[in-house]
């Protein structure tokens, strides 16, 4: 098992490297149409021009365990709605389940504010934990979803059955909601109470989709072609066992 892990890392890295190089060059593979992130990017900048903000909840996961995969999409998210919010009169907020989490969240608003050169307007505030156990955190997230201020909401990391209380914070007011989670159950939830729900490796791709850099286009791509080959390896191995040689 080891060996095979080690195989598809080797892969995965090469594929990635090898997209990463394409895509610095023209003619570039077209994307597969998204509608949740056509809508995201035109609540960020209606947001931008009525003087409302967007929230970015990035769930409870942290940065070292097996959630910080769908943690890190979270803050890519953030940093592209930041570069493009903060400079409005009602900046983009993050909330997050996890200390460690927060702090690169308020260190990503930090960042954007200096690349746009208006880093004496920075708030910490701005990026806040709002509880340290899932329902807490739901909890302390809702309130600042039913801000007469926030337009919109994307929920985008690892979240669980909390996932269901804020998504549902925004359907009164009937504000956008964009919802993704590396968890089954907290996609079922989003899939019947956010307005654009994120299925399966979609949120994966979140960063591809915002234009976030060349890596995650090639890690989108990659993401493809690794797929087809499990598909083609279990394919094979099934055609395999039918005359005895399977794995």
């Amino acid at each position: 098992m080891i060996a095979w892990d080690l195989i598809l890392a080797a892969a995965a890295l090469f594929f990635l490297l090898l997209f990463a190089f394409l895509n610095g060059r023209p003619n570039r593979r077209a994307k597969r149409h998204i509608p949740a992130f056509s809508e995201l990017r035109r609540t960020i900048d209606l947001s931008v021009e009525d003087g409302s903000r967007m929230q970015v909840s990035l769930g409870v996961g942290g940065l070292l365990g097996p959630q910080s995969a769908a943690a890190l999409v979270g803050l890519s998210l953030l940093r592209e709605v930041a570069e493009t919010a903060s400079d409005s009169d009602q900046p983009p907020i993050a909330s997050s389940g996890d200390a460690a989490l927060s702090l690169v969240a308020q260190d990503t608003l930090r960042a954007a504010y200096r690349r746009l050169s208006i880093r004496d307007q920075y708030d910490v505030s701005l990026g806040a934990v709002t509880g340290l156990t899932p329902f807490s955190y739901g909890a302390g997230t809702m309130p600042m979803i039913l801000d007469n201020v926030v337009s919109g909401s994307a929920l985008v990391g690892s979240f669980g059955l909390e996932a269901g209380l804020i998504s549902a914070a925004s359907q009164p007011q009937q504000r956008f909601t964009l919802g993704g989670s590396d968890s089954l159950s907290a996609q079922a939830l989003l899939f019947a109470s956010a307005q654009q729900p994120l299925i399966g490796e979609e949120l994966y791709a979140t960063g591809a989709y915002t234009d976030a850099g060349r890596m995650h286009d090639a890690s989108l791509h990659a993401q493809d072609v690794l797929r087809w080959l499990l598909v083609i390896g279990l394919i094979a191995n099934a055609v395999a066992n039918l005359f005895g040689m399977g794995l």
